[in-house]
């Protein structure tokens, strides 16, 4: 059975032009499934009955299966989601003041190795499909009863407003599906968020910066976590191949076709690593010609990780020498720590 869920809106017309089906088909289709989050194609009530037939003999809409569903106490919710062969990803919806953000995973573990991350100590075991990813906010919209009622307008305020892939994995190590994925979520059809309200995060994987700079261009997150090359060899790997001069080209190149103006570095604070005020003044000479914010997110222990949070005086210090030398810089708040929801933590207990 083909899972509809795996199309974007340009390989779902495709399909339906294999089946003999006109386009218009395939966005009532488009429709139904992603603003409407159904699937059962007998309540698809505009579609034609015959199609409705054709359609449940040779596809399906499968979502994700949840496994587990955890609401934190400061209503950070994260589901853990089956992918199969005892595989499994998690999802983490992160409600605040004036947004909602859902955090996707890309990959069944990560290859990347990055010293500090748990995921990566969880090895890697493969790329998730299309139909994985986009699954992942086509179930949380159900779950948070966000999706929109057939006939009734686009007013009022979205549950989801933002998407990040920041979950588990590196979006760009998967970038067909994880761009089929991002197409979705911008079609008007399916889910119609900005450009700048999605946002993903790469360890730096330059050939596939300059990719999807042209593809779709969404809002760009880059794991920088150290200023000198010797550091970042050490905590993420992946440096040795694309260095941070190559890396800092690419985040030049790709401000020319991005939706914002800035690109965001996160640092994660590991004390005595990378958190000195040398680090500081070594950070924004490696920047200073890259528009850019910093989100600073102060580490997340683990078991055995070898490494150490700083003291909250010492990430003040951090943030404001890198304010001072006027760079907008964040400090990420922890949320959902306690469902082990936080960054850093998201496969510690999957296994």
């Amino acid at each position: 059975m083909i899972n509809l869920l795996d199309f974007d809106a340009a390989g779902l017309a495709d399909w339906f032009a294999q089946l003999g089906e006109k386009p218009f088909r395939a966005r009532q289709v488009l429709r139904w499934m992603h603003r409407f989050g159904i699937d059962d194609f007998e309540q698809m009530t505009d579609v034609a009955k015959s199609l409705r037939a054709k359609l449940k003999e040779v596809a399906e809409i499968r979502g994700p299966v949840p496994v587990r569903d955890n609401t934190a106490a400061d209503g950070t919710r994260k589901w853990l989601l089956d992918v199969g062969n005892g595989n499994a990803v998690e999802t983490v919806f992160i409600p605040e003041a004036n947004r909602g953000t859902l955090c996707i995973s890309t990959q069944v573990g990560c290859a990347l190795e990055c010293s500090f991350c748990s995921t990566g100590r969880q090895g890697f075991n493969r790329n998730l499909t299309t139909a994985e990813i986009i699954g992942q906010l086509w179930h949380a919209n159900r779950m948070l009863g966000a999706v929109k009622q057939p006939g009734v307008g686009d007013s009022g305020e979205r549950v989801i407003s933002n998407v990040v892939l920041m979950g588990m994995g590196e979006p760009l190590a998967n970038y067909d599906n994880v761009v089929a994925a991002l197409k979705l979520m911008l079609e008007d059809n399916a889910y119609g968020l900005s450009r700048r309200r999605v946002t993903v995060s790469t360890a730096g994987m330059v050939p596939a910066m300059d990719r999807l700079r042209q593809d779709v261009p969404v809002a760009l997150a880059v794991s920088l976590h150290a200023p000198t090359d010797a550091l970042r060899d050490e905590l993420v790997p992946i440096n040795k191949k694309y260095p941070l001069a190559d890396l800092m080209a690419a985040c030049r190149r790709y401000l020319e076709n991005a939706p914002r103006d800035f690109i965001t570095f996160e640092y994660v604070l590991l004390a005595g690593v990378n958190d000195s005020d040398a680090d500081a003044r070594a950070l924004l000479a490696l920047t200073r010609d890259i528009p850019c914010k910093f989100n600073l997110i102060p580490f997340n222990p683990f078991p055995d990780s070898g490494y150490r949070k700083p003291s909250a005086e010492r990430v003040r210090h951090f943030q404001e020498l890198l304010t001072r030398a006027d760079v907008v810089t964040t400090v990420r708040k922890t949320r959902g720590d306690d469902i082990d929801a936080a960054c850093g933590q998201l496969a510690g207990r999957v296994r």
